[in-house]
């Protein structure tokens, strides 16, 4: 023990304590030292963004960008139409990105020509524009040699021929051609209710009224198809006759009356 009456112990524990702990002060935590954390309202600013930038990015690609622009325009579906003829009338701007063509301009400029009964346009990335053409199909030949029209089977008069028509298109025979007569739907409603193969074997088809309908085959028999009624039955009942004359079984007849053909008629 001092003289100071503390002990050597005493001593020593007050040297072990730091000067604020002697004084009775509060230690102060030192600050963290980790970053802090952003709100949540900072978050989402942030990915809204980032977002955007992205956005903006992808618009860029493909509203300007010169490597999603038109290199090729392709065609397909033609066969009597030529796709250098339906590339001229689409009328695609080449180097157009991709984005900004017109696809619905393009649909209506190519189904301006006759030939053509339906188009789409398409875009083929990274590219090319599709242009897919279904044409009409000829069914029927009206007008005089030299300056013929072709038929399809909704009436359409869509191309001129000078020669011959095509195999199966048959001569139709009527004062006003077109989609809007009923003497064309009429008789084409008889060519139609034919197969293909016997098609080839009709010279022609009149048809002074639509309830009047008159089949001239090659071998010179008169088919009296009468209206375009029932023509479903009627045309296999025609060549269901055709067959037995030609194998025999019936006497030839110049006269195939199947206007009502539940009661056939052969003189």
């Amino acid at each position: 023990m001092s003289r100071s009456g503390s002990t050597t112990r005493d001593r020593t524990r007050t040297r072990g304590r730091r000067p604020a702990e002697r004084r009775g002060a509060r230690v102060a935590p030192l600050p963290s030292r980790r970053p802090a954390r952003r709100s949540a309202g900072q978050r989402r600013l942030l990915a809204l963004a980032a977002l955007l930038t992205v956005v903006a990015a992808v618009a860029w690609l493909l509203w300007l960008a010169p490597f999603l622009a038109v290199r090729t325009v392709q065609v397909d579906g033609v066969t009597t139409l030529s796709a250098d003829q339906v590339r001229e009338t689409a009328q695609v701007p080449d180097g157009e990105p991709l984005l900004r063509v017109d696809l619905g301009a393009i649909e209506e400029r190519v189904a301006r020509l006759p030939q053509v009964r339906d188009v789409q346009a398409a875009r083929g990335w990274p590219d090319r524009i599709v242009v897919t053409v279904a044409e009409r199909v000829p069914v029927a030949v009206v007008g005089e040699p030299g300056n013929r029209s072709l038929v399809d089977a909704e009436g359409v008069l869509f191309d001129t021929v000078t020669g011959e028509p095509p195999r199966g298109v048959v001569p139709l025979d009527v004062a006003d051609p077109g989609p809007q007569d009923p003497a064309t739907l009429a008789g084409l409603a008889a060519v139609r209710a034919l197969p293909t193969g016997l098609r080839e074997d009709v010279d022609g088809v009149a048809v002074p009224d639509p309830d009047a309908i008159e089949l001239t085959m090659a071998d010179g028999t008169v088919v009296r198809w009468g209206g375009p009624e029932e023509s479903d039955v009627k045309g296999p009942v025609v060549v269901s006759l055709l067959e037995r004359i030609a194998a025999g079984e019936l006497e030839p007849a110049a006269l195939i009356d199947v206007s009502a053909p539940d009661a056939v008629l052969l003189r």
